[in-house]
C-alpha cells in the first residue's frame, strides 16, 4: 500500500474527496475480494499490507471503514464523478 492510509477510516464527506480518488484502486480491490467471500484477515493482509494478527482491532476497523466507503462509492459517490466539475 503505497498511498497514505488514515487509521480512523477514510473521510466521510458526501462527495467524492481526494482521498477516494487516491484509493479507487484499493476500493475495487475490496470489492472484489468481499464478492468472492474472500476472509478479512487475508484481504486486509494483502490490500493494506497490515498482519491482523498483530493488530486485530486496528485491521478490522481499517478493512471495515474502506469496505463501506467502497460500498458508498457504488451506491452514490460514482455519481460525482460524472459531474463536469469533477472532470
Amino acid at each position: 500500500m503505497s498511498k497514505p492510509l488514515r487509521e480512523d477510516g477514510p473521510p466521510l464527506t458526501e462527495r467524492v474527496n481526494d482521498y477516494d480518488e487516491a484509493h479507487f484502486a484499493t476500493y475495487l480491490r475490496l470489492l472484489d475480494a468481499d464478492a468472492e467471500g474472500a476472509d478479512w484477515r487475508e484481504a486486509v493482509s494483502i490490500i493494506f499490507s497490515i498482519d491482523p494478527e498483530a493488530d486485530p482491532v486496528r485491521a478490522k476497523r481499517i478493512y471495515d471503514t474502506h469496505l463501506a466507503r467502497a460500498r458508498w462509492m457504488t451506491e452514490a459517490g460514482y455519481r460525482h464523478l460524472l459531474d463536469p466539475r469533477m472532470q
